[in-house]
C-alpha cells in the first residue's frame, strides 16, 4: 500500500464535517447575532452579554463566523460582512432568517434520521406532527416565517418571469401569509388575490394583510385542496407545493387547478424540478429533504409535470428557469 493511499482525502473529511459549519450559521440566525450587529461593531464581551451567552466557545464561534465569511473583525470588535447585512438582518429584503431558524428547528434534526428513511422508507417527521404543529399557534408563526424565508429570494424573478397585468385574480394554493399575492395587489391596482390554505393559518395570513395594507383586497379560502375546490381564478400559483405530494396526488391538483381556471387563465408552478440527466445536488438535497418530512413527497422532473398537464387538458405547457435551482412552469388553459 502507498504512502498517498494512506493520506486522508482534505475534501472527503471537510464534506464530512460540513455540518458543524451549517450548524454555526443556523445557532447565529438562532440567536439573532447578525441582527443585532446592525447597531454597529461590538466585542466579544459586549455580544454575550446582549445575547446572553456564557463566555464559554465564544471567541472560537465568532473566530470561525469570520473565516466562513459572515463577520469581520478588526481590533477586538466584530461587524457584519456584507453578504450576512444583506441577507441575515431582520427586516432587511434580503432576509434569509426566517428559513435558517425553521431549518435548524425543523430541518437539521431529521437529517440524521436519513439512513433510517434510506431503509424504511418513512420520513422522520410524521404526519402527525405537522397536525400537531397547527394546534400550536407559535409553532404555525415559526412555520409561516419559513415558509416567507422560502419564498423571499424568488419574490423579485417571480415578479418578473410572468405578465401578471393579463391575469386579474390571481389564487396562490398554499400561499400560506400570501406574502405573493400581497405583493401583487400592490403592484397591480386592478388584481384581486386569493390564498387557499390550510384554517390554522387564516391567522397569520390576516396579520401580514393587515401589516401590507391589502386586507381589503387579498381573500384567504380555508379548506384542504384534495376534499375541497379551488376557488375560481384567471391564474392559480402552486409555489413549493406539488412537491410535497407522490405523482397521483400531484395529477390530481393540477387537474383541480385545470377546473378551476377560468377559460383563457393558467397554472403557474414552480419548484427545484429535476433534470435526470443533469441533476443539481442542491436539488437532489432538497428532494432527499422532502424523503424525510413527507409520507410520499419528493422533487420531480419538468416532463412528468407537463405530462400531467397536457393530460388534464392545458393547451400549452412553457417553462423557463427561475434561479440557478428553481424552474417555472406556466400551463395555459384556451381561452
Amino acid at each position: 500500500m502507498t504512502d498517498q493511499a494512506l493520506e486522508p482525502s482534505p475534501w472527503i473529511l471537510r464534506l464530512g464535517n460540513a455540518f458543524c459549519e451549517s450548524q454555526a450559521l443556523l445557532t447565529a440566525a438562532e440567536l439573532d447575532l447578525f441582527t443585532v450587529l446592525r447597531a454597529g461593531p461590538a466585542t466579544e464581551r459586549e455580544l454575550c452579554e446582549r445575547l446572553g451567552l456564557s463566555g464559554r466557545g465564544v471567541r472560537d464561534f465568532l473566530y470561525l463566523l469570520v473565516r466562513l465569511g459572515l463577520l469581520t473583525e478588526s481590533g477586538g470588535r466584530y461587524r457584519n460582512s456584507p453578504d450576512a447585512a444583506r441577507h441575515l438582518v431582520a427586516g432587511e429584503p434580503g432576509y434569509l432568517g426566517g428559513f435558517l431558524r425553521g431549518a435548524k428547528a425543523n430541518l437539521y434534526p431529521v437529517w440524521g434520521g436519513l439512513t433510517e428513511t434510506l431503509r424504511t422508507g418513512r420520513p422522520r417527521s410524521a404526519a402527525d406532527s405537522f397536525a400537531a404543529m397547527l394546534d400550536d399557534p407559535a409553532e404555525v408563526r415559526r412555520y409561516a416565517r419559513m415558509m416567507d424565508g422560502v419564498l423571499r429570494p424568488l419574490l423579485k424573478p417571480l415578479l418578473d418571469a410572468v405578465d401578471w397585468a393579463a391575469y386579474p385574480e390571481v389564487l396562490d394554493v398554499g400561499g400560506c401569509r400570501g406574502s405573493l399575492v400581497a405583493e401583487l395587489v400592490v403592484r397591480h391596482s386592478g388584481m384581486s388575490g386569493h390564498v387557499f390554505d390550510l384554517p390554522q393559518l387564516e391567522p397569520v395570513f390576516a396579520e401580514q394583510m393587515a401589516e401590507a395594507g391589502v386586507a381589503e383586497r387579498v381573500t384567504f379560502h380555508a379548506g384542504d385542496f384534495f376534499t375541497d375546490p379551488l376557488p375560481p381564478a384567471d391564474l392559480i400559483v402552486f409555489g413549493h407545493v406539488l412537491h410535497n405530494w407522490d405523482a397521483r396526488q400531484r395529477e390530481l391538483l393540477v387537474r383541480a387547478a385545470f377546473d378551476a381556471l377560468r377559460p383563457g387563465g393558467a397554472l403557474l408552478v414552480h419548484d427545484r424540478m429535476l433534470d435526470p440527466a443533469d441533476p443539481r445536488v442542491d436539488n437532489l438535497l432538497a428532494s432527499l429533504t422532502m424523503a424525510l418530512v413527507t409520507e410520499a413527497g419528493g422533487e420531480y422532473p419538468v416532463e412528468e409535470l407537463a405530462e400531467l398537464a397536457r393530460a388534464a387538458g392545458f393547451a400549452e405547457v412553457r417553462r423557463q428557469p427561475l434561479d440557478a435551482n428553481e424552474t417555472l412552469v406556466l400551463c395555459d388553459r384556451a381561452a
